[in-house]
């Protein structure tokens, strides 16, 4: 085979992401789990005369549930999916699924179409049954698209926004929702009792915590409320909230915890980011690269990884592919657009400047990172110099979290070789994210 020449690199990096994302795809990771049997008895499909019904919510919830319904045909009862507003719904889902109710939402934000949405869920599960099963199909995203806050919905928003602007991990931003949001922490198994509760999870959490992926809702809280209470402290999330909001958030964070018995539950992990790095290594292998995963718990701050990352890469032999996955995290100081990917790649530009040839890309599993139509960005040893050919300020970028117009304008430059934006439709899926380093031949 001949050796990989830099000038593919970006047919090379969408080959690699696009192998990862089939690995890690929504529909058959369900049909797969459902062709096995629930691993607790009583959790998986009803015997004759009861009923199974569906919740699916997330970014990947039109594809799983396509899928549950595909597999279990007329043992399915009723059933709502509940996505973001721009997934991609097929045409006939309302005519081939008549037995499933589709709700758009939004996401990262909850608001009237959320609470909305998770109204009708709980209306549908109000005619449950001790010998009927729900079977939950949670993916990423499902924590903004399934809530019932405890708070105002201004105020809720306004708690959000205030978490998504701190740069904490999803671990901190879900152990605090857990305790402010019925539905999250154990609220969907609820809710479905008497009825027995399977739940197929698609993992977008860094370790896989099922606690906190889509905040858990058919899983026990994975913090007590007064660790939520020392994380707001801690982040100082009270001091950007409306008086009144920090203390109706005391007051639920100091009052006695819910006490009602859990129905009978199982939760299955049926994908998750290992599953999509480990198919991305196979294929940089397969296009002539010495490929490595070398871990999927990336996570911490967007500027810090890309660093981290400019330096694993100049120093990768030739010829060497390094697939790594996690998510970084943005703390917001300026007023541009971007996303974590996009801000990652821009901070390791200037560090790649001058060196051997390589390309790194950072790209979110959904297809999404922030922005709608982007998965993220490539940056190359080019990158820095095309910039500064064309009167980009990195650093000023970086400073302003305004890398989407920076990549923007890099694509617009007509220098192909000097990285850009990686364009992309939802993906149906959400594993985290990957960043994948191609290092090539002097």
């Amino acid at each position: 085979m001949s050796q990989p020449r830099f000038q593919d690199h970006r047919q090379h990096i969408i080959d690699i992401y696009e192998a990862a994302l089939g690995a890690v795809d929504p529909y058959n990771s369900v049909r797969q789990a459902l062709a096995r049997p629930a691993e607790r008895p009583g959790t998986g499909t009803p015997q004759s005369g009861s009923r199974l019904w569906l919740v699916a919510a997330g970014k990947a919830a039109i594809p799983m549930a396509r899928a549950a319904a595909d597999q279990l045909g007329d043992r399915l009862h009723q059933g709502i999916i509940i996505t973001k507003s721009s997934a991609a719904v097929p045409a006939d889902l309302a005519e081939r699924y008549p037995e499933l109710a589709l709700h758009l939402a939004a996401h990262p934000v909850s608001d009237a179409s959320s609470v909305a949405a998770t109204e009708a869920v709980a209306a549908m599960l109000q005619g449950t049954s001790a010998d009927d099963v729900v079977l939950c199909l949670i993916s990423g995203g499902c924590s903004a698209l399934l809530t019932r806050p405890l708070l105002t919905l201004p105020a809720w928003q306004q708690l959000n926004r205030a978490l998504l602007a701190s740069g904490c991990s999803i671990h901190t931003f879900n152990r605090i929702r857990q305790h402010l949001d019925e539905v999250k922490g154990g609220g969907l198994l609820r809710w479905a009792a008497p009825a027995a509760v399977r739940t197929l999870i698609l993992s977008d959490v860094i370790g896989d915590d099922l606690s906190i992926i889509g905040s858990g809702p058919t899983v026990p809280p994975a913090a007590t409320p007064a660790e939520a209470d020392a994380l707001l402290r801690q982040y100082d999330i009270y001091a950007q909230l409306a008086p009144a909001t920090a203390d109706r958030i005391q007051a639920l964070l100091t009052s006695a915890p819910v006490d009602s018995p859990f129905p009978p539950y199982d939760n299955e992990l049926v994908a998750n980011l290992t599953l999509a790095a480990q198919a991305a290594r196979e294929r940089a292998s397969q296009l002539g690269f010495t490929a490595r995963f070398l871990t999927g718990r990336l996570d911490g701050d967007a500027d810090q990884l890309g660093r981290f990352a400019a330096a694993l890469a100049v120093d990768a032999p030739a010829n060497e592919a390094l697939i790594l996955g996690g998510e970084a995290t943005v703390q917001v100081r300026g007023q541009g657009r971007g996303g974590r990917n996009q801000e990652l790649a821009l901070a390791a530009a200037p560090l790649l400047d001058g060196g051997p040839p390589l390309a790194l890309a950072a790209l979110a599993t959904d297809g999404e990172d922030r922005i709608t139509g982007v998965a993220g960005a490539i940056a190359t040893h080019l990158t820095a110099n095309q910039a500064a050919t064309i009167g980009l300020d990195i650093t000023a970028t970086l400073a302003d979290n305004d890398s989407y117009a920076f990549w923007q304008a890099l694509n617009a430059s007509g220098e192909p070789l000097a990285g850009g934006l990686v364009e992309r439709d939802p993906t149906g899926t959400n594993v985290n994210d990957l960043l994948i380093i191609l290092r090539y031949e002097n």
